[in-house]
């Protein structure tokens, strides 16, 4: 999250840091860029991280365990005799990075080097051996249940596997997709598709130690001072001056072509977040998690992106509008799926706040629905947009229809401004504290909502997920705080209760021109605090009415990354609202995990999270094409009834348009289209449907909300 404004502490605190940068020249004992690069890090984390760590043992043992594991991420670099040697070194890293000097990172450099050209000859032994897709045997895929080779032999067998692994997954995933109805290619034998399977990997491994080899030193400092980093948080980086670059604009065009953004994970590339409106989101199929096997192209050019670096593929992704690309992707379960994405601009209205009204015949009729999917702001721009004021907009259209509620989904909503999410907050209450925000050394300071005016007064439901995380997680902790809006979801929200902020290492020193560039940090300066004085850091905000949800037990949000920041408290704010009273919430929960207890999507919602689950932890793949194919069969079996389930309409839920939106679309037939498109994914949505209910009772139940369940048993 960007902040539009900073306390006077920070300010201070930057104008001292680049003095004193100014005034310190760095005594270098190795590669003098390198010495800066570190020297730079490490002198902003000191002096403006939020929470910054002593550099002690605990420092050095936690970089030495991050940086192998990101150096051999499969364990097929290194031998344990290696990692002895470096072992070394365990406890010094601190007393190294106090001096400016790398000696440990000089050795690691030097025994990477020569292990890497290595790794070629153990593929080669692999890929020419005859292999056995019919074997007992099993490959371990998780990294961390593995140990180092203790011998070349040993390590040789470990490629063997793997190897071996890579043709009998393309070989199962082939015959997956022969035995599907629609398959309308040429049939082939085993023997056909393991030689496909060989000459793929072949070609694969082939441009995958070509890109090895062109790693440089720099590539492999950047892998060690990121590992420093992040030792303090996981959002707290260095970003070489190419990154930064990408960064600046929104990772060099990642939102171009299909509207995903991707992700480096080891040897593979995954999805990190789809664009709302975009190619990819309006497809359905492709989700965040997803990794990419493999990247096909309309003319029929199909590329095995394993071990691919992340520029690399973006390029194979990218495309002209109109044109197709198919993604082979594994998902959570473990399956392998085609999802073929035409591509196109990414369209900015879709991105923007929009709404529709809401009926349930029978049982609740004119429920307002808000869909915000980023809090976006431009105001610095002339004519900009701001997510606020469209909000406000989007409440007047519904106030006019008389709408009995309104249901804020901020689910998928990653956050964004400071300053409109603390006026979206202020709709809904008289005035008061929304969020605090403290520095390291400073009081926390309060952004209120100063505005007595209520834009609107009726009955509220906010819908979060587990990728609502900053801004959303402000606006639902605000509101649940207050007791104005009944907050509802998966188990919580992602838990980012932290702001960064990027400072260049250029600024940072006077001189050493011919050093430069050297890139810059982005460092984690601020933390969110509730007004009850509890973070969202980490836990997140835990919603009033918990969704079974298919990702209960999968480790998602903040908690997945080492190193998070605590969840910490400081004073709370008084604060208190007059507007809504909710006095029945308990029973309304009750009557919400009864209903969902006997919806059938639910149940499979619950099902899938177990099966996703189970997946997660069965790392130990058969080496056996047969029992492989079968593995994948029931797992494919065991999700289609989830999947056939959220491609359904649901009976008895009424989407439609107000007449003044009908009335700005009708004479732009693809905004027509794309309406349609949203309208029949949210007739399709349960969640959505058991959150009308949840609406009907919260009507029904609050005395708050007497006139309107009056009006509608009339």
């Amino acid at each position: 999250m960007k902040f539009m404004t900073y306390r006077s502490s920070i300010l201070v605190a930057l104008i001292l840091g680049v003095v004193a940068f100014q005034t310190m020249k760095p005594a270098p004992k190795f590669d003098e860029k390198e010495a800066m690069i570190l020297s730079g890090v490490m002198q902003f984390v000191k002096q403006l991280h939020f929470d910054p760590k002593p550099v002690d043992d605990n420092f050095s043992k936690q970089v030495f365990k991050t940086y192998l594991e990101r150096l051999d991420p499969n364990k097929r670099l290194l031998l344990q005799s290696d990692v002895d040697q470096l072992k070394k070194f365990e406890l010094e890293i601190d007393d190294q990075v106090n001096a400016n000097t790398l000696d440990f990172f000089d050795i690691s450099y030097n025994l990477i080097v020569e292990r890497s050209a290595k790794m070629e000859a153990y593929f080669q032994n692999a890929i020419a051996q005859t292999p056995n897709l019919y074997t007992d045997d099993f490959i371990e895929l998780d990294s961390d249940k593995k140990t180092y080779a203790k011998t070349p032999e040993e390590l040789q067998k470990r490629w063997n596997e793997q190897i071996n692994y890579e043709i009998i997954s393309r070989v199962s995933y082939d015959l997956k997709a022969q035995s599907a109805e629609d398959f309308d290619g040429e049939k082939k034998t085993i023997d056909q598709l393991k030689e496909k399977a060989i000459k793929d990997i072949k070609e694969a491994y082939k441009n995958w130690f070509k890109r090895m080899n062109k790693l440089k030193r720099s590539d492999r400092f950047e892998t060690f001072i990121s590992s420093v980093s992040n030792y303090f948080d996981p959002h707290t980086d260095y970003f070489s001056p190419k990154d930064k670059q990408d960064f600046d604009i929104n990772m060099g065009g990642r939102l171009q072509g299909i509207g995903a953004r991707l992700q480096q994970d080891g040897d593979h590339v995954k999805i990190s977040s789809l664009v709302p409106g975009g190619p990819a989101a309006k497809e359905k199929s492709l989700e965040v998690n997803d990794i990419i096997l493999k990247v096909t192209q309309e003319s029929g050019e199909s590329t095995d992106i394993t071990g691919m670096f992340l520029d690399e593929v973006v390029q194979l992704v990218r495309g002209e509008k109109g044109t197709k690309v198919k993604l082979t992707v594994k998902k959570k379960d473990g399956n392998t799926k085609d999802i073929t994405i035409i591509r196109d601009d990414v369209i900015i209205d879709e991105t923007f706040a929009r709404s529709v009204i809401m009926d349930i015949p029978g049982l609740l009729d004119n429920v307002g629905y808000i869909y915000l999917p980023k809090f976006y702001s431009t105001f610095d721009n002339e004519g900009g947009n701001s997510c606020a004021a469209d909000i406000k907009k989007e409440l007047e259209k519904l106030k006019e229809n008389n709408v009995n509620g309104i249901i804020l989904d901020l689910r998928n909503n990653s956050g964004g401004s400071l300053n409109d999410v603390v006026t979206m907050t202020g709709y809904f209450i008289e005035d008061g504290p929304i969020v605090q925000v403290k520095s390291r050394d400073a009081s926390p300071y309060v952004h209120r909502d100063r505005d007595k005016t209520v834009q609107y007064d009726g009955p509220l439901i906010v819908m979060v997920n587990k990728y609502s995380a900053s801004a959303s997680e402000i606006i639902a902790a605000a509101l649940q705080d207050y007791g104005r809006a009944i907050i509802v979801g998966g188990e919580s929200t992602f838990g980012k209760g932290s702001v960064q902020r990027f400072f260049s290492l250029d600024q940072a020193f006077r001189g050493y021109d011919n050093l430069k560039p050297l890139g810059d940090v982005k460092m984690t300066v601020q933390k969110f605090y509730r007004v009850n004085g509890g973070s969202t850091q980490l836990k997140g905000v835990v919603p009033d009415i918990i969704f079974p949800d298919q990702l209960k037990y999968i480790k998602t949000g903040e908690t997945e990354y080492d190193n998070g920041m605590a969840w910490t408290e400081i004073a709370p704010q008084r604060y208190n609202q007059a507007v809504v009273k909710l006095e029945n919430l308990a029973i309304i929960k009750a009557n919400s995990t009864e209903r969902t207890k006997n919806i059938p999507f639910f149940t499979l919602a619950e099902d899938q999270a177990i099966r996703l689950k189970k997946s997660q932890d069965e790392s130990n793949y058969p080496l056996n094409v047969d029992k492989f194919t079968k593995m994948l069969q029931d797992r494919s079996k065991a999700a289609e009834a989830f999947d056939k389930a959220i491609e359904k309409d649901i009976p008895n839920l009424m989407v439609k348009n107000m007449k003044v939106d009908e009335m700005a679309m009708k004479s732009d037939t693809s905004k027509i289209a794309r309406n349609e498109d949203w309208i029949k994914s949210l007739k399709k949505d349960a969640y959505i449907f058991e959150t009308l209910h949840i609406m009907h009772d919260m009507i029904a139940t609050e005395k708050s909300f007497a006139q309107i369940a009056q009006k509608l048993k009339n």
